[in-house]
């Protein structure tokens, strides 16, 4: 009888286990956690290889299981039905979740068509790059370098590093977009206020017929020139991702002056323009710098070339993660959640040894709450 009894309840228990490791509907796994699944999307590696890095990142953290990634097409401009496509497949593969950077133009339309099928997703949307009000409408968080900020303090960082001309590549598209013409307008007035002279430089657009590599020999060609023309003292700033690696390597060997990328970070064209070998060293932010200050100096440019200790793309990546791992866990005060977002900033930023303000997206209409500023503080190589 005792045995018959002992091998019922044993019985019950496997029963109860089986139940409780394969419940698929409970949302939650074998360990009692909150289950998940997110999805994040980002540009190429020849767009932005940080965003792409800072999503396998994330996957390698929680798993391939709980973080589905894809990426956006290069020419996302004549492509925008493939983006919508890509996200809409995050989402049926079962993504409660999408982390968009970085949200280019065709997120709008990607978001509301996501939507149509599944109304309840979350999306967090980083490096903006459509109309912020109409963006911060459909996203429920945004995230942003803090352009406006940059107007003024990449000037002053500039001007400190010795500049006396300021150059602005850039090209109709992101003129377009309506963070990056005012910022390009404050720096304008805040080059006339501590005397620097500014000139617009138009180069190729990536994403039009010459592509990455056309756009790349052109500022290959074109930094000579500039400094030719202006001298070495000559402060040089690109609005495109693509356009930093070409660029740094430019501005060191004409010994000229380079105060931040359009993306500051140490990831963002150090590596590739200094020829860094990270092998062994992936993440150590630190190692990354003192490689680079080395090689600046080597070169003899030591104090005129920086960035943000911070990878700000890397940032929204991650901390956008972070975020949409907690909603989807119910550990967020509803869709948008301020105190749980700048949990998940501040967390990632302590990662990097470095922290990060915030301050809300406002224009004439107002202040978009849902739509945060990053700024960080200047590294100096």
């Amino acid at each position: 009888m005792t045995k018959k009894i002992l091998a019922l309840a044993l019985a019950a228990l496997m029963m109860f286990t089986f139940v409780a490791c394969g419940r698929g509907d409970s949302g939650t796994a074998g360990n009692d956690e909150p289950d998940f699944k997110i999805g994040i999307i980002t540009g190429t590696v020849s767009q932005n290889e940080e965003e792409f890095q800072a999503g396998q990142k994330v996957v390698a953290k929680y798993g391939a299981d709980k973080v589905l990634t894809a990426t956006y097409p290069d020419k996302f401009n004549d492509e925008v039905e493939t983006t919508i496509a890509q996200v809409v497949s995050l989402a049926d593969q079962g993504a409660k979740a999408i982390v968009f950077c970085q949200a280019v133009p065709g997120t709008i339309a990607a978001i509301e068509k996501t939507r149509e099928k599944y109304p309840d997703i979350l999306f967090v949307t980083g490096v903006v790059a459509e109309a912020p009000r109409e963006v911060a409408a459909v996203s429920d968080v945004c995230l942003l370098v803090d352009e406006i900020g940059m107007g003024t303090a990449v000037i002053h960082q500039a001007k400190a590093q010795g500049a006396e001309t300021f150059i602005h590549y850039s090209f109709p598209r992101h003129l377009g977009y309506e963070t990056i013409a005012a910022r390009r307008e404050l720096f304008i007035q805040t080059c006339e206020e501590v005397g620097i002279k500014y000139v617009d430089a138009t180069a190729p657009d990536p994403t039009g017929d010459a592509g990455t590599s056309g756009a790349q020999q052109f500022i290959v060609e074109d930094v000579p020139r500039k400094v030719a023309e202006y001298g070495p003292n000559t402060a040089f700033f690109s609005t495109n991702c693509a356009l930093q690696e070409p660029l740094i390597r430019g501005v060191l060997e004409q010994k000229a002056i380079y105060p931040q990328q359009c993306c500051p970070s140490p990831y963002h064209g150090y590596p590739s323009a200094l020829n860094i070998d990270t092998t062994g060293h992936e993440g150590d932010v630190q190692y990354l710098l003192d490689q680079a200050t080395e090689i600046v100096a080597a070169a003899g440019n030591t104090g005129r070339m920086s960035t943000w200790k911070l990878p700000v793309n890397m940032l929204m990546v991650e901390a956008g993660a972070e975020y949409a791992i907690m909603f989807c866990k119910g550990e967020t005060n509803g869709r948008f959640d301020d105190t749980a977002l700048r949990a998940a900033i501040d967390k990632v930023a302590a990662e990097y040894d470095a922290s990060a303000s915030l301050s809300y997206y406002s224009d004439a209409e107002g202040e978009l709450n849902n739509f945060y500023m990053i700024l960080c503080d200047f590294y100096n190589f």
